[in-house]
């Protein structure tokens, strides 16, 4: 593994410019590979992409790149994504609602508000709510649903013992009357989550 995994991302673990060039088609690849088991679909239209220590210094060295904003811009991103990174007790995901027609879109996200308030995870019939880490309401007045929301899931002891012993059910919940849908996670992805987890805390 090119990046080691923690349970905190600070500025020392951002590497210049220059030094993650060098190292981004080797360290991409990897992170190709990490990723495969972190996708969640839930229904017919929304994603999860559950968040680790790799997935958000890369996107913080992506964005760097690409904006060039230096020290300032790094502070900026710290405080966007170092909270998504899982902490030991917790789970961290993006969810995502994807339709790829705009009018379609525009219909049914307009039928979708307060949906991040009705996410959770079951672990072994235990539920864990998901809590939205949005940095602003993603249901606007007009009760429309924004398409991204930041979750966490800060998990119980047993949760997190269940999951790290493999392989009970888990399953990932939407319960919004207008998108009510279940997902049971495979054991290969049960697995990616329980990686983010500490043996003991």
């Amino acid at each position: 593994m090119l990046i080691q995994t923690k349970q905190r991302l600070t500025a020392a673990d951002i590497v210049d410019n220059a030094a993650f060039a060098a190292m981004r088609d080797a360290v991409q690849t990897e992170l190709r590979q990490h990723k495969v088991h972190r996708r969640v679909e839930v229904g017919p239209y929304v994603s999860f992409w559950f968040e680790s220590y790799l997935t958000m210094w890369w996107q913080i060295q992506e964005m760097l790149r690409v904006e060039g904003g230096g020290e300032e811009q790094l502070a900026d991103e710290l405080e966007a994504y170092a909270p998504l990174v899982p902490n030991g007790t917790n789970l961290t995901a993006t969810m995502m609602i994807q339709i790829p027609d705009p009018v379609r879109r525009t219909r049914v996200l307009a039928t979708l508000g307060g949906i991040e308030e009705k996410v959770s995870l079951v672990i072994d019939g235990e539920a864990c709510p998901g809590e939205a880490e949005d940095d602003l309401d993603r249901t606007n007045a007009a009760g429309k649903a924004s398409s991204v929301h930041f979750f966490l899931f800060q998990l119980s002891e047993k949760q997190r013992m269940a999951l790290k012993a493999g392989p009970g059910e888990v399953q990932l919940r939407i319960a919004h009357e207008n998108y009510n849908h279940i997902a049971v996670l495979s054991g290969d992805q049960v697995a990616a989550l329980a990686e983010d987890l500490a043996t003991s805390h």
